[in-house]
């Protein structure tokens, strides 16, 4: 283990010229990274020295996000992974890992709990602040007599419906609002029955929610998800604490000396591309750092796109190998997983989009006013994003707390959901794709979901950093053995 900060030194750091030190322990993954380090930020504003502690090839990412200069305050500390069949370190991240070897990943990340013992005896914080998958970590931390606080990157409708399902099954969720399909509840469901080293993700859930000192963080706020945080807090028998939003308060620019030639490269397309366009006219969609879509949900994504006759830029990823899964099981490359003569029609020759593979600026896009539609997976982070800008949500989720957070985008009012069809998939068809696209960008249908989008805007615009206060205060009652109401 080591740190970027005097790496000797700072290990032995106290933080005794803090209000609080904490070490944080994020999964191993960007969209859970991303959000404890910025929580990092906020913390490191309110006198909190934060150790942010993660795998090497996790922290590759980190250190692109942040200015080190500018918040003195966080300290990156490596941890290192033991070593397992086909998981070299460059794989001790979600990003890129192949499905097979997640459960492997998962593994060796329990296999370090000796390591993190070290690091924590070594730092000896005020708190531990972990996530959702390593319920070892609170253990470590309490018996060396530090508090441990949970802190969860997902909305608190996805965390209340997950938890209801689980823990009062024979019961309706009490929020209409909220119910999904039968296909959708049992896909949810067995998201929290994969197991990985002798234990269910729903077990490592749970255990790591009973085991948190007092109250759960959650990466949320009440105007949008009180009834939420309530009955979580209920069905949890545990407070419930809000943190906001978390999304940086810059578009991304703060960050560009980090970037690559090719990313500034990309970066200058785009948005030279974009500013050509009228307002509100842009459709960008993406679908996750971490999602590879198949063959065919790719061609339908593109008939969708081109369907709908909106500009777009459509940010798309694929496997290291370059090899994509077909609903069949077997494999194709990716140059053939677009439908014939799609970009030299669509791209190339009338101009009305930009196929981007790898990165994009996403927030920079969203921020932009040429841009009048977000098709999105609607993970939790790009949600978030969405809404602080003010665009609009085509709702197309995939996976995962997915298809909650699009329910959510739907209630609030700031969204539509793609209606499934009966395409190749059995999920959804190009032609619904483009019907929501049309319907959210220029149809009087979608001029309510236009007009609150706007106004979600303006209350995160005026949002302060109050929920950041509570917490703190939270977290040094939770050292000195107060009780805060």
């Amino acid at each position: 283990m080591s740190s970027d900060k005097s790496r000797a030194g700072s290990m032995g750091s106290t933080g005794d010229d803090y209000r609080l030190s904490v070490v944080m322990l994020p999964w191993l993954a960007h969209g859970h990274a991303s959000p404890f380090l910025e929580l990092a930020k906020r913390l490191s504003r309110h006198d909190v020295l934060v150790h942010f502690c993660s795998t090497p090839a996790n922290l590759v990412s980190m250190r692109e996000q942040f200015d080190a200069d500018a918040f003195p305050s966080i300290r990156l500390v490596e941890l290192q992974l033991p070593a397992l069949p086909d998981l070299p370190p460059d794989l001790h991240t979600t990003k890129h890992l192949p499905s097979h070897l997640m459960p492997t990943l998962k593994q060796a990340f329990d296999l370090a709990e000796p390591d993190f013992g070290l690091l924590l005896h070594a730092l000896h914080p005020d708190l531990l602040i972990y996530d959702f998958l390593q319920p070892w970590a609170p253990l470590s931390a309490h018996r060396r007599n530090i508090p441990a606080i949970q802190f969860l990157t997902t909305a608190a409708s996805s965390a209340a419906f997950f938890c209801h399902y689980i823990k009062r099954p024979t019961e309706e969720f009490p929020f209409p609002a909220m119910l999904l399909g039968v296909k959708e509840n049992l896909e949810h469901i067995a998201t929290m029955n994969r197991f990985a080293n002798g234990m269910s993700d729903g077990e490592r859930f749970f255990r790591c929610m009973d085991r948190s000192s007092g109250f759960i963080a959650i990466r949320t706020f009440r105007e949008i998800e009180a009834k939420y945080i309530d009955y979580l807090s209920c069905v949890l028998d545990k407070e419930v604490v809000p943190v906001g939003p978390l999304v940086p308060d810059d578009d991304g620019s703060s960050g560009r000396d980090r970037l690559t030639d090719k990313d500034h490269e990309t970066e200058r397309s785009i948005m030279s591309w974009l500013g050509a366009k009228e307002k509100s006219s842009v459709v960008l969609a993406t679908f996750g750092s971490e999602y590879f879509m198949c063959k065919e949900e790719m061609r339908e994504v593109a008939r969708g796109l081109e369907l709908s006759g909106s500009s777009f830029i459509w940010v798309v990823r694929f496997p290291k190998d370059g090899i994509l899964p077909t609903v069949a099981g077997d494999s194709s490359s990716w140059a053939t997983a677009l439908p014939s003569g799609f970009v030299e029609r669509v791209v190339k020759g009338e101009g009305k989009g930009l196929v981007v593979e790898g990165w994009a600026p996403q927030r920079k896009i969203l921020s932009h006013p040429g841009v009048g539609g977000f098709l999105t997976h609607c993970g939790w982070s790009s949600v978030v994003e969405a809404m602080k800008y003010g665009v609009p949500i085509i709702a197309l989720p995939l996976q995962l707390d997915q298809p909650p957070n699009a329910k959510l985008v739907e209630e609030l009012g700031v969204g539509m959901a793609v209606r499934k069809g009966k395409g190749v998939l059995g999920e959804f068809e190009g032609d619904e794709v483009a019907k929501g696209i049309r319907d959210v960008v220029i149809g009087e249908q979608g001029e309510s979901v236009r007009r609150k989008a706007r106004q979600m805007a303006r209350v995160i615009s005026r949002r302060d950093d109050e929920e950041i206060k509570v917490l703190v205060e939270k977290m040094a009652a939770k050292r000195d053995g107060r009780e805060v109401m």
